[in-house]
């Protein structure tokens, strides 16, 4: 195909098919009772100078307790898939990430991200590299497909494209300009789910997001769920499970696990939490400062959920379930 157009931006996440395919055919098939910490998965599955990914949308199903922990353990010089909100804004403050491929990175309501602006400013974030929202997600779905790109229209005639890795060729079929995009692998994906079983397999409530996708791009998958229930449970609505345990490595049990981000049917969002961090990420003082009271010096997620609070976080249940959710 011939080649009209690049961007100049470069691939962050070295692409390899044939391994990523040997690398899966390895994985364990058994039933294995996936089930450890977050302290234990961050530390077996998680390394400096990984690529990583999390899954969610906007702050629904954010997977906090572990991305908690990847902080709290000090990891650094990280890579990331930055399609997020409040997760990625906090690894950026911790210092610890050095190249994003970013699609979005803000806080929504609450405006752009003072963290993600000084590291890139300061230089310490030293490479950003742009997609779309949609681009991204179907780099995932690329990988997931075992093909090396997807050719989409989107980002055609953009800056975003200009800044990105793709390439724009001429469709063999029509002529035509079409954008490839490259495939996606991620090193370990973080998933944070309503319920999952000892094995792996999960389901999740209300919207997706891209999980789907993402699952089958990840050489290591941690998921983290609301609760852990009985295998026959989720045979119960087979349908319902998009992630099968042979993709997973991780099982964590973290209640409250995407505060203060919400969690559809369980609890809504914590405003005046997610005000607190905004507020504290105006400078870098008060951002550490942050990290130090709710983070580092914090044993784990539920010595977190202490700190924050029962009678906090059983409002934002009941508030969800006022707001038409289930019984839990």
């Amino acid at each position: 195909m011939e080649i009209i157009d690049s961007g100049v931006g470069p691939m962050l996440q070295p692409l390899d098919l044939d391994a990523f395919r040997e690398h899966n055919r390895r994985k364990p098939k058994t039933l294995i009772d996936k089930r450890m910490s977050e302290a234990e998965a961050v530390e077996r599955f998680i390394h400096d100078g990984d690529y990583i990914g999390t899954e969610l949308y906007g702050t629904v199903r954010c997977p906090m307790s572990l991305v908690s922990e990847i902080i709290r353990q000090g990891r650094k010089n990280l890579r990331v898939a930055g399609q997020g909100v409040l997760e990625l804004d906090m690894l950026i403050g911790a210092g610890a990430v050095k190249a994003i491929d970013l699609t979005y990175m803000g806080l929504e309501v609450y405006g752009v991200s003072n963290c993600l602006r000084r590291e890139v400013e300061s230089g310490r974030l030293s490479t950003v590299v742009e997609w779309s929202n949609a681009g991204i997600a179907w780099r995932f779905k690329a990988a997931a497909m075992g093909v090396p790109f997807l050719p989409v229209r989107s980002m055609l005639g953009t800056d975003t494209l200009k800044y990105s890795a793709a390439k724009v060729v001429r469709d063999p079929f029509t002529g035509h300009p079409i954008c490839l995009l490259p495939a996606l692998i991620l090193d370990v994906g973080l998933i944070h789910v309503h319920r999952a079983d000892i094995y792996g397999n999960v389901q999740v409530d209300g919207i997706t997001g891209f999980c789907v996708e993402m699952a089958r791009a990840s050489k290591r998958l941690i998921i983290s769920t609301e609760r852990i229930v009985s295998t026959d449970e989720i045979r119960e609505h087979p349908d319902r499970t998009i992630i099968p345990y042979y993709l997973v490595d991780a099982v964590v049990e973290a209640p409250f696990g995407s505060h203060p981000g919400e969690m559809a049917y369980d609890y809504e969002r914590d405003e005046d939490q997610i005000r607190e961090w905004v507020e504290a990420t105006k400078t870098p003082e008060t951002t550490q400062a942050y990290l130090d009271k709710y983070v580092r010096n914090v044993k784990d997620h539920a010595a977190y959920r202490e700190v924050i609070g029962s009678t906090r976080l059983q409002a934002l249940a009941d508030a969800a379930r006022q707001a038409g959710g289930r019984q839990s």
